[in-house]
């Protein structure tokens, strides 16, 4: 599509609420993804390190 200005970008014929609420939604829920990884990787080190020192 070719729009003729930034506001018929964003307007997205009439979509834009849809589509950048979806693109929002989907941005939030890869961010949230992320995070929930890194803590899980985070919290598994930690009881690693607690077993380990325990084994000694």
């Amino acid at each position: 599509m070719i729009w003729e200005s930034w506001g018929q970008f964003w307007e997205m014929g009439g979509y834009g609420l849809y589509v950048w609420g979806s693109m929002g939604v989907t941005a939030a829920c890869m961010v949230i993804e992320v995070w929930q990884a890194r803590l899980a990787n985070r919290q598994l080190f930690i009881q690693l390190r607690k077993e380990d020192e325990g084994n000694l």
